[in-house]
This record gives structure tokens, sequence and C-alpha cells, in this order.
């Protein structure tokens, strides 16, 4: 078995100057903003958000004409039905009328028959 190693604090300042420079060195191999394949990255990049942009406006509009759609049918539904809801408060209207006019009908009749009768 090995025993650990102490490092001096001198190793110690060394190892973390070396990591820093290493670091640095690092950063500094990145290409600047005027490289070619930095621009054709951000080329890339834009053109992949306005492919975005377009679907999203394009489900946008699809989805306001849906409503419409919907709105409309929804409309036409409920004219439909005021109008059923119409007829059939008149065809109530003519029925009550001729059940008033046969129930009048047949009061006069037993009247008549009663005035017969004396």
């Amino acid at each position: 078995m090995s025993g650990m190693k102490q490092k001096d604090i001198s190793e110690r300042l060394r190892a973390a100057r070396d990591a820093k420079q290493a670091m640095a060195a690092k950063f500094r191999q990145r290409p600047g903003s005027d490289d070619p394949a930095v621009a054709e990255r951000r080329a890339a990049r834009a053109a992949v958000s306005a492919a975005r942009d377009a679907r999203l406006a394009e489900r946008k509009a699809q989805r306001l004409a849906e409503n419409a759609r919907v709105a409309a049918e929804r409309e036409a539904l409920e004219a439909e039905q005021a109008e059923q809801e119409k007829r059939a408060t008149a065809e109530q209207a003519v029925n009550d009328a001729r059940l008033e006019s046969e129930r009048k009908a047949a009061r006069d009749a037993r009247y008549a028959a009663r005035k017969a009768r004396k």
C-alpha cells in the first residue's frame, strides 16, 4: 500500500494556475463571431426560428377559422331552435283557439238542446 502523497502549497498553487490557463486557452480557441461556422449556425437557428413562427401563425389562423366556423354553426343552430320555438308557439296558439272554439260550440249546442227541451 502506498501512502497518500502530501502536496505542499506550491504544488497546489501550480496546479490551480495550470487549470486556469487551460480554461483560458480553451476559451480563446472558441471561434469568434465573424467565423463562417458561427455565422452558419446563427443562420440555421434563424431559419428554424422563422419556420417555427410560421407554423405558430398557421396554427393560430387555423384555430381562429375553426372558432369562427363553430360560432357560425352555433348561431345557425340557435336561429333554427328559435324558429322552431316560434313555430311551436304559433301552432299552440292555433290549437288553443281551435279547442276554445270547439268548447264554445259544444257549450252552445248544450244550451240550445236545453232550450229545445223546455
